[in-house]
This record gives structure tokens, C-alpha cells and sequence, in this order.
């Protein structure tokens, strides 16, 4: 009897033991005298159930889960037999988790071996770029700017105006054609983010796929992923899809046959969190300490070695292969207003259920951290959710009725940045959660401009004084307005975002800066 077992290699379901349970199948397997195929695949995105054993039966994948080494006697013998064991929990895409979710970008992440191109194509893969080659780079654009797909990184700028942008640059009449580059920003430094690492992790090649797609759309010829230094796995994982897309000529001379050349690289960053913002990325890039630049010029006008480049997250690029298979009408099909498409939200934090939620723009924020997320694994009351990061908003349960949706988010001083949601229950202290956003700032700083440089660290101090009850009213006003200086004086985000957490906990948790704080005891 032969099996084929799927065990994830990806890095949360390894830390979880992954690698331990995978050795133990095999040991198990030999002494059961059974033949045995242990794929390392992507994970599903159910936090909870890592690592998650799947047995392919004729009938669809049946999963076990959550796995340690100990189990596996059993479960070899279980595969042996009817397939009953107490970890079994059916076919995953059965799941709730799964099946209320909308997959496009991760449609294939869980399901394919992430270092094998051959399953890649046999799930859909190569189709967007086989497309985009046939029909030409200004209907590429067009394609990408009708699916109303924008940026994923926390910007939300519309990607094909980007695109089109980088694709019309030349330098001068006598050179109508600069070299142009393509940077994928994977430096995913969000806390509750994981999104980017799943995607590489779990299917590298789509990103490949993605990257080349903007390369024939723009003219661009060079791309570079910039992963951060804290994820060997999905570094590990990209760099093996790159050498075996140039061995198929998905990369390199002449992609897939066509006039097209795009070739690609991973460059690893030291894990400066401002190296998230593009400019100190193509700074990092070009081999230079990660400050931000002034702008104009864009990145798109002047960016790697002075050249037009495109910079997209890696959501933002592994999604465009899908927009070009099924068309843009398909894809802007799903969505609501300006926020088309789906955002695969990560659900992180005090809570029971969390993992990766693709999904259509305009579930509310309520559904997703009651109804998917089941709450707080304390099983105390939610008190405050943060999107976007450690520069996101905090939300009260006042305003779950929220639809995530970018207008909707800006409407309430928010931001969805890269989708992630970090719970948090009835005993957090919003005083010390507005002082850590300020201490992280300061910590995080590239240090090129005074509010970001000098604000963050004058901020810690002043919350600190409110924490002490000094003067708290006053100290509010300067904390408000020292917010708005750095809001508006900023270079980048990382100064101009930091105020998003201090404003939104002083507004909707005004008792735990005004008189007794609000504290309610653990049991």
C-alpha cells in the first residue's frame, strides 16, 4: 500500500513541529512496512490545527490535526485502515474557516508542493502570464487598472496607474527606452501580518508568475524580491522557484518563447522596519543605509539607480496573474465601492480562531473577529481590535458594524494597511498601547526627519507622564498635538501613520487616560 501524505513546510506549522511529524510519518511508515510520499506543502491558514496531516483518498484530501510526533503510529495505521482517528477533521476545504473564504490570490497556497513547477501549472498556474504575452503590454494595463486592483501593502494606490506610469517613462526623446525594474516589497514587518510569507512559502511560483507579468506590461527586464532576513523559509522557498522558473524559461531570455525578456532575484534585508516604506527599500537595495527619500521624484519617475520601477507588495503581484487568467470584469466582480476584489486578512492576537481569511471587501470588522475568529482564546470580551499594523487604529466593539473597505476605514481615522488584525480583550491597558506605538516609532526611526526622529521619543516620555497622572489634560493636548505634527511633517509613513494608534486610543478609550485607568484583573 502506497500513501500520499501532505505535512506543510511552512514556517508556522514547522514551529509548530511540522519537520518533527513529517520524520515520525516516515519512521512509522517503515515499521508499518507501508510505502509512503510525504509532499511539504504551503499551509491552509488555520493557526490552530499546525501542523495538519492530509491523506489523499480517492474521495479528496482528509485532514488530521493539530499533529505531534507521538501521534504518528496511529495515524499510519489509521491511513492503513478506514481512516478514523481523533485528529480527523474531514476535508479541509469543508472546514468553516475555509469555506466561508473567497480564494483568488491563495487560491493555490495549501494545495500545490510549492517546489514543483509542473503542479503549479496543473492548478491554473502560467495561464496569466501565457495571456499577458498574447494580448501586449498596454492591454496588460489596461487589464490590471479595469480590475480596480490596488496596492496591498497599506497604500491602497491603484496598481494600474502604477503600472502605467513605469510603462510611459522615458528619459529623453533620444533614449525611448531606460532600463525599468519591478521591487517586490516582502520586508512584511506588520505585527499579526503573515500573509506575504504564506504566499511565498506556499506558492512561490505565483509571485514568479506575477512579477513577470509586470515585466512584460512595463518593459522592465530586471526584478528584485526584497525579503526580510527573519524569513529564511520563504527566502529558501524563492529562491528555488526562481532557478527552476529560469530552467522552464518562465524567466530569463525570451519568457515562454516571446520577445520578452524578465529575469528576477532575491536580495535580503537586515529587518529595519522602515525599510517596509519603498524609498529606504530601493535605498537598502542599492546597497545604501535604508533612509527615506524625499518625494517627488516617484519611485516610477526615478527609483532603483535612478530609474523608472515599479514597487508592489507581494499580495499586490501574486494577484495579478489572477486578474489576467479570469479577466478583470471577474475579478472587480467581487468588492464593494473603490475596494474591489478580495484581501486575504490576517486574524492574529487573543483570539480562538486565528489564521489567514481570504475574502470579498465588505465583510465587517464584527464578523470577522466574533464570527471567524471566535472571539478571545481567554474567553474574556473583546475590548479593542488594531488594522494595519502596529501604525493601524485601534477600534472600540462600537464599531464592528465597520465594513472593511478602505473608504470606510479612512472615514474613522483607520487604515487597513496590509490586512491585519491584532484582538485583544478587556484587560488591555490603552495608556501603554498608545506609548508602545510611540517607543516603536522611535526605536524604528531612520532618523532623517525631526517629527518622526524627535516626536516618537518626546511622545513615549509625555504618555508616560499621563501614565503617572501629571498633569493628565495637559499632557493629552501635547500628546494630540505633537500627533498632528508628526501626521503632517513627516517624510513617510512611519512618523506620519504613528499617531493612528495614540489619536484612536485617547478617542475611544477615553477611561484609561482620564482619572483611574481602566483595568479589569485576569483571572
Amino acid at each position: 500500500m502506497s500513501l500520499l501524505v501532505y505535512v506543510p513546510r511552512d514556517a508556522a506549522a514547522v514551529a509548530c513541529g511540522a519537520d518533527e511529524v513529517a520524520a515520525a510519518l516516515k519512521v512509522a511508515a517503515i515499521a508499518a512496512k507501508l510505502d509512503i510520499e510525504i509532499v511539504r506543502n504551503g499551509s491552509r491558514g488555520m493557526a490552530w490545527l499546525e501542523p495538519l496531516v492530509e491523506l489523499a483518498t480517492p474521495e479528496g484530501r482528509i485532514g488530521y490535526g493539530p499533529v505531534e510526533p507521538e501521534d504518528a503510529s496511529s495515524l499510519i495505521a489509521a491511513f492503513a485502515g478506514d481512516g478514523a482517528h481523533k485528529l480527523r477533521v474531514g476535508k479541509p476545504e469543508e472546514l468553516p474557516f475555509l469555506k466561508k473564504q473567497t480564494r483568488l490570490t491563495f487560491a493555490r497556497v495549501g494545495i500545490v508542493d510549492p517546489r514543483d513547477l509542473d503542479d503549479y501549472k496543473a492548478h491554473g498556474g502560467l495561464k496569466g502570464l501565457e495571456k499577458a504575452i498574447a494580448i501586449g503590454p498596454a492591454a496588460i494595463v489596461e487589464e490590471v487598472t479595469k480590475s480596480g486592483l490596488r496596492g496591498r501593502g497599506g497604500a491602497g494606490f491603484p496598481t494600474g496607474i502604477k503600472w502605467k506610469t513605469v510603462a510611459d517613462a522615458k528619459v529623453n526623446s533620444k533614449d525611448p527606452g531606460p532600463r525599468k525594474y519591478i521591487v517586490c516589497n516582502a520586508d512584511e514587518g506588520d505585527s499579526g501580518t503573515f500573509a506575504d510569507r504564506m504566499l511565498m512559502e506556499g506558492d512561490p511560483f505565483c509571485l514568479v508568475e506575477g512579477m513577470a507579468i509586470a515585466g512584460v506590461a512595463t518593459g522592465a527586464t530586471k526584478g528584485y524580491v526584497y525579503i526580510r532576513s527573519e524569513y529564511p523559509h520563504a527566502i529558501t522557498a524563492m529562491n528555488t522557484a526562481i532557478e527552476k522558473a529560469r530552467r522552464a524559461n518562465v524567466l530569463g531570455k525570451g519568457i515562454l518563447g516571446s520577445a520578452h525578456d524578465f529575469d528576477m532575484e532575491v536580495r535580503v534585508g537586515a529587518g529595519a522596519y522602515v525599510c517596509g516604506e519603498e524609498t529606504s527599500l530601493l535605498e537598502s537595495l542599492e546597497g545604501k543605509r535604508g533612509t527615506v527619500r524625499a518625494k517627488p521624484p516617484l519611485p516610477a519617475h526615478k527609483g532603483l539607480f535612478g530609474k523608472p520601477t515599479v514597487i508592489n507588495n507581494v499580495l499586490s503581484l501574486a494577484t495579478v496573474p489572477v486578474v489576467l487568467a479570469d479577466g478583470a470584469e471577474a475579478y472587480r466582480n467581487y468588492g464593494m465601492g473603490r475596494s474591489r476584489g478580495t484581501m486575504p486578512i490576517q486574524l492574529a492576537g487573543n483570539i480562538n480562531y486565528g489564521g489567514l481569511f481570504e475574502t470579498a471587501f465588505g465583510i465587517t470588522l464584527g464578523e470577522l473577529v466574533d464570527d471567524i475568529g471566535g472571539g478571545c482564546s481567554t474567553g474574556r470580551p473583546v475590548r479593542a481590535v488594531q488594522v494595519g499594523g502596529p501604525l493601524g487604529a485601534y477600534f472600540p466593539r462600537a464599531l464592528f458594524d465597520m465594513p472593511f473597505d478602505y473608504e470606510a476605514f479612512t472615514a474613522r481615522d483607520g487604515l487597513i494597511g496590509h490586512g491585519g488584525i491584532v484582538v485583544f480583550d478587556d484587560t488591555v491597558d490603552m495608556r501603554r498601547q498608545a506609548r508602545f506605538a510611540m517607543e516603536f516609532c522611535g526605536i524604528e526611526s531612520c532618523g532623517k526627519c525631526t517629527p518622526c526622529r524627535i516626536g516618537a521619543v518626546r511622545g513615549a516620555e509625555t504618555i508616560d507622564k499621563i501614565i503617572a497622572g501629571k498633569d493628565v489634560a495637559r499632557n493629552i493636548a501635547v500628546v494630540e498635538d505633537l500627533c498632528q505634527t508628526m501626521k503632517f511633517g513627516s517624510l513617510c509613513a512611519l512618523g506620519g501613520f504613528t499617531p493612528y494608534p495614540v489619536l484612536s486610543a485617547i478617542r475611544h478609550f477615553p477611561e484609561d487616560f482620564h482619572g483611574a485607568p481602566h483595568r479589569v484583573a485576569a483571572e
